[in-house]
């Protein structure tokens, strides 16, 4: 699924990142991370990442942020991994959320390979 992007101040980027992990939480996303990529690289300023128990979790979760911040005029630029959910991409530019199940998210470990970035770790409300 491909939109059309929609400018967005950069003062505002931060917010909405915050406001993307409060929803991921709302439907029980986990080993949520926010990793900064502004000074690093030019494709993206922020990277969300999550892990689910199923796929239709991340359907869950992916839906939820979609029409969520569709009701603040944000699109997409695109979505990928929607139908098999083992590691949804949703291209925000300024921001990209990552959501994998747990055997994809370890085999994959993109916070390995932002090593060199800053890493905000957000607390699980429970352990796992």
């Amino acid at each position: 699924m491909s939109v059309k992007r929609t400018k967005v101040d950069s003062a505002k980027i931060p917010g909405l990142v915050d406001y993307t992990v409060e929803l991921i939480r709302e439907k029980k996303g986990y080993h949520i991370m926010i990793i900064s990529l502004d000074k690093l690289t030019t494709f993206t300023d922020f990277l969300i990442i999550c892990t689910v128990d199923s796929s239709r979790q991340g359907q869950t979760i992916s839906d939820h942020i979609l029409g969520s911040l569709k009701d603040q005029k944000m699109k997409p630029l695109n979505i990928e991994g929607y139908n098999q959910a083992k590691w949804i991409l949703m291209d925000y530019v300024d921001f990209i959320v990552n959501i994998f199940d747990r055997e994809t998210r370890d085999f994959y470990q993109l916070e390995r390979i932002w090593h060199d970035a800053p890493v905000k770790v957000i607390k699980d409300e429970e352990d796992r």
